[in-house]
């Protein structure tokens, strides 16, 4: 993202925050529909774990609703679905609609954390630690999808977060389809590689995408099952084959396998303020750049995004120093 230094929630910072989920309150239940009870071997805030992968609050593919159900619509391979996840004392329910229920079902557990392991990690700094020690619920969810991550990171390149988020919830709205079963109102399932690809020009334009993010995601859809696969290789590995795409480089495939494939060590580089709030939190540096950050990093490789991200929930920023970037919306021209 392109702009200058602002102590407010920035992209990343939003990344590395916290969804409010209300407290559970009693609600009749819901149509018909799949269902699978999960408990976690450890504390589970839903808000940490699911957070990250919500595009802004208007984000027509995440929900959160007063009776603490958090919402999700997914493309899978085995066509769309919608989750309904809320947690009980020590369990947690999933309920699943559309031909996508069973496989979002059976991946349940991993989109919760199961497959990370939050005790692997071990604070090195002070800051670092008492943030872990408030958050003991932050887990690192894997999604198993990689067009549903890479789509949205690619509008996110170099513009501000509020562009970026006003362009992806326009164009799965306009695009997308409703979201199967009793979701709420105004959900939908982002649209097919297929219908990406048709999407007209002036579209593009008037979402506020200009035509290198546009080419991008184009060239990505040609070859979305190819870069599915992606999700059965190692992190690095993965990285490599979305690096493939031109227009796809360090930061956007960083930002994907964080979520495809709960990647504790994939730190996101490229990003304007992300140095910059590690070499501050770390080291009072506050124009660190990513040589620096990750130098800052090194003691915690394995669990580097791990790091950042509880960095980034510490809300340890530095002080504005210039104005806010201005938004343009290149739809209006």
């Amino acid at each position: 993202m392109a702009g200058s230094f602002a102590p407010r929630p920035t992209r990343t910072t939003v990344r590395g925050g916290h969804v409010a989920v209300p407290g559970v309150i009693p609600r009749p239940a819901s149509g018909p529909g799949r269902v699978r009870t999960y408990t976690p071997d450890g504390p589970l805030d839903l808000g940490l774990v699911l957070g990250p992968l919500r595009r802004g609050p208007g984000d027509p593919t995440f929900r959160v609703t007063p009776d603490g159900s958090v919402w999700r619509s997914s493309r899978t391979p085995a066509g769309p679905g919608t989750l309904r996840v809320l947690a009980r004392g020590t369990d947690v329910r999933g309920e699943a609609w559309g031909p996508g229920a069973e496989w979002l079902l059976d991946r349940l557990p991993e989109l919760l954390g199961a497959a990370d392991d939050p005790e692997a990690f071990t604070p090195r700094h002070r800051l670092v630690a008492v943030t872990r020690h408030r958050r003991p619920g932050l887990r690192l969810t894997r999604t198993g999808l990689v067009m549903e991550s890479l789509i949205p990171s690619v509008l996110e390149q170099k513009v501000t977060t509020d562009e970026a988020y006003r362009a992806w919830r326009l164009l799965v709205r306009r695009f997308g389809e409703p979201a199967p079963g009793p979701a709420p109102g105004g959900m939908c399932v982002m649209p097919e590689p297929r219908t990406w690809a048709l999407i007209p020009s002036w579209e593009w334009h008037r979402a506020g995408v200009d035509d290198k993010r546009a080419s991008t995601v184009l060239r990505a859809v040609r070859v979305a099952a190819r870069l599915e696969e992606a999700v059965r290789m190692e992190p690095p590995a993965a990285r490599a084959r979305l690096e493939l795409v031109p227009g796809i480089g360090p930061w956007t495939s960083a930002e994907v396998v964080q979520r495809s494939h709960g990647a504790a060590d994939e730190v996101t580089v490229g990003d304007v303020h992300l140095p910059g709030i590690v070499g501050w939190a770390l080291a009072g540096d506050r124009d660190a750049d990513d040589a620096e950050m990750l130098r800052l990093l090194e003691p915690y490789a394995g669990q580097r995004h791990r790091a950042a991200r509880l960095i980034l929930l510490s809300g340890r920023v530095p002080a504005r120093r210039v104005p806010k970037m201005p938004v343009w919306d290149i739809g209006r021209l």
